[in-house]
């Protein structure tokens, strides 16, 4: 499942980390609606508001359906059919839906079958491993980074920071039945997990990896629905690495959320030598986070970047930051 994410980068690098091509080929940035609703956060729960992409001609119908916007939108799908004037009083939990049934129920079926397409992005999401004692341990799972990611995020027109989660949902606009503003509303579709992470929870978010995958789940005019339900598999390219349990409170919102910790120690934030390095490291480079300036990047992200060479793994990297032997990494589960 997927119930929590984190979405730290500012509105304007947010819309260069989401840059494509068109369908001439052209390099462009979608262009936002309502940005001046989007909040930064490293701890998103449902009924919380958060960025999706979809194609420009949901807004507009003569726009070209290859074309993107970016919108904020809230967690947990709110069905367009939905008569309460009230939204809070749908009585079934839509901030998830499941793969094999997205087709069946109705609370998702007429949305998907009229193109209703949308990427959730996030940094990455956390999910909570039950343990044996009877506790949970959460871990935060998302894209490996390459170690050529930069600080500055663009050099020129390319984005060269932190690879965003793309994660494929469902939306729909709602409108009260005694008028109002419309509502949009989304949901993280979710499968069986893959064998890296099943460990943690059986299930995962579906993951796009790839703009084809991402063009050809929100081009609905070009690709049917039928089409585009096969890009809805479960991905082996994600990593992870445990987290503190200072995450577990949704009004806990700062880089603590996603910093590694190492499994054994004590889970406490500050618990240890080594976290007290890194979340110093981290408060620093994200004064004042989550209301910093739009434009700030995530600058934890140098922590858990992830090199595509066998001789230089995340954990590999990590380690040579703190110069300490044994401290927490990103990782991939062994089986």
């Amino acid at each position: 499942m997927c119930g929590r994410t984190a979405c730290s980068l500012g509105a304007d690098n947010l819309r260069r980390a989401c840059a494509y091509r068109d369908r001439r080929g052209r390099r462009r940035q979608p262009e936002w609606v309502r940005e001046e609703r989007y909040q930064p956060s490293y701890n998103k729960g449902p009924q919380s508001s958060g960025p999706v992409l979809l194609s420009r001609r949901h807004l507009h119908q003569d726009a070209d359906s290859s074309e993107r916007v970016l919108m904020d939108m809230r967690w947990g799908l709110v069905p367009s059919w939905f008569k309460n004037d009230d939204p809070s009083k749908l009585q079934f939990n839509t901030s998830n839906c499941r793969s094999d049934t997205m087709l069946k129920k109705s609370s998702y079926k007429g949305a998907l079958l009229k193109g209703k397409r949308c990427v959730v992005l996030a940094d990455g999401f956390y999910e909570w491993q039950q343990q044996q004692s009877g506790g949970k341990q959460p871990y935060f799972i998302y894209f490996p980074q390459t170690k050529d990611a930069v600080d500055e995020g663009a050099e020129g027109n390319e984005w060269k920071g932190w690879r965003l989660l793309t994660m494929a949902g469902i939306f729909d606009c709602w409108e009260p039945p005694s008028g109002g503003e419309m509502l949009y509303t989304y949901t993280i579709i979710t499968v069986d997990a893959s064998k890296d992470v099943s460990f943690i929870h059986h299930r995962m978010p579906a993951i796009l990896d790839g703009d084809e995958a991402i063009r050809k789940w929100l081009d609905f005019a070009e690709v049917p629905t039928q089409e585009a339900v096969k890009l809805i598999q479960p991905t082996e390219n994600i990593v992870f690495h445990p987290v503190s349990t200072f995450v577990n409170s949704i009004r806990n919102n700062t880089p603590e959320c996603v910093a590694p910790i190492e499994l054994g120690a004590k889970k406490e934030v500050k618990a240890t030598p080594s976290n007290k390095v890194l979340l110093g490291w981290l408060k620093n480079s994200q004064e004042g986070s989550p209301q910093k300036k739009e434009n700030d990047l995530p600058k934890w992200k140098s922590q858990f970047i992830h090199s595509p060479s066998p001789k230089k793994t995340s954990a590999d990297i990590l380690q040579q930051w703190l110069g300490k032997q044994g401290e927490p990494a990103a990782k991939k589960h062994k089986t």
